[in-house]
């Protein structure tokens, strides 16, 4: 029976669909589009450089799990949405015979782009579009849909909301000292002040996207939030899956957006979703996944989904974090020279 069909729940609640879930993925790396076009030996240094804390991280879960055997999937995630990288005819053998030679193994692959497409049903066929088909929301338009915001205590709530600006903080905007009505003074200078402040504030003001006349660019931050949330699998549209990993095509295409936004690299690979989710990374992606947190933080999960698998994970004798946020951990290590630019 293959990894990925084991756990799947038939008798879930019918109004949400259920995903097979690991007991944690392991994030090997989030490539940018200038790091995409670095020869093998980048990626193989790359590899070398994380491989004892993927290590680390497989221990620490298989403890968790204790007497079973852990189900634990790998994964990385590449840019296409900021750049264009080398085709995927050049670029995936590549990722996978560096990662080979260091010793581990990428069971799925995502495109940053997918995060900021539609959100296909269970059973689309990516590589067949239908033409004049309308296009649902976006899985970055599903994750801004459950932005609930965090009002700083003591306002009224007035200014603009996330939907009109394309910005989210958390907590108190330090207020406008630079406009002011005629004949009066101008208002005295205030801090920012984040909302659960402890001690002292450390406020986020993060761009979500920006509009123009080509349209919405999503920000690097909002699509990272978005793939957490997908490793996490906690994302629906209308109840129904999204992003469901596929398999790799007999021949890779030349295009990026001729496959879909996760692709299965290993078919005897664990769930691509996770109740946990790890990441490895450089120092350099600190503020943008401390944006993400912050955003995740605003994000309402729809609540069946949460029960669905805070349910699955009991029957497993597992116990999750209530928040969503909690059941991501960072690794932030020296990965070596950053030869490329940094994100998005």
């Amino acid at each position: 029976m293959r990894a990925d069909a084991e756990f799947f729940e038939s008798t879930a609640d019918a109004r949400v669909e259920s995903v097979p879930l690991a007991h944690l993925s392991i994030e090997l790396g989030h490539f940018y589009s200038p790091d995409l076009g670095q020869d093998a030996g980048f990626f193989v240094d790359h590899f070398r450089d994380i491989a004892r804390w993927a290590a680390t991280a497989r221990s620490a879960c298989q403890d968790t799990v204790r007497a079973r055997a852990a189900r634990i999937s790998t994964c990385v995630l590449i840019d296409d949405y900021f750049g264009t990288p080398e085709t995927p005819r050049t670029l995936i053998p590549k990722l996978l015979g560096a990662a080979r030679e260091a010793g581990l193994g990428i069971d799925y692959l995502a495109r940053e782009s997918g995060c900021a497409g539609p959100a296909e049903p269970a059973d689309a066929d990516p590589a067949e579009p239908t033409e004049g088909e309308p296009v649902g929301l976006s899985l970055a338009e599903l994750v801004e849909a459950r932005i609930v915001e965090d009002p700083p205590p003591d306002t009224t709530g007035a200014r603009p909301p996330v939907r009109h600006t394309g910005w989210l903080c958390n907590g108190q905007r330090s207020p406008a000292t630079d406009r002011h009505e005629a004949m009066k003074q101008p208002a005295a200078w205030l801090p920012p002040a984040e909302n659960a402040a402890v001690n002292h504030s450390v406020f986020a003001d993060i761009e979500l996207w920006r509009d123009d006349d080509r349209g919405r660019l999503w920000s690097c931050a909002m699509l990272a939030a978005v793939w957490q949330l997908l490793r996490l699998g906690v994302l629906r549209d209308k109840g129904r899956r999204v992003a469901v990993p596929r398999p790799l095509p007999d021949e890779l295409p030349d295009d990026w957006h001729r496959l879909p936004p996760v692709l299965r690299l290993d078919e005897r690979a664990a769930p691509f979703n996770a109740y946990r989710a790890t990441t490895i990374c450089a120092p350099l992606f600190l503020p943008v996944e401390n944006a993400v947190r912050t955003i995740l933080q605003q994000v309402a999960v729809d609540p069946a989904v949460l029960a669905q698998i805070e349910a699955r994970a009991a029957d497993e004798g597992l116990v999750l974090a209530p928040s969503v946020v909690d059941r991501i951990e960072y690794l932030f290590v020296d990965t070596g020279p950053v030869r490329g630019a940094g994100p998005g």
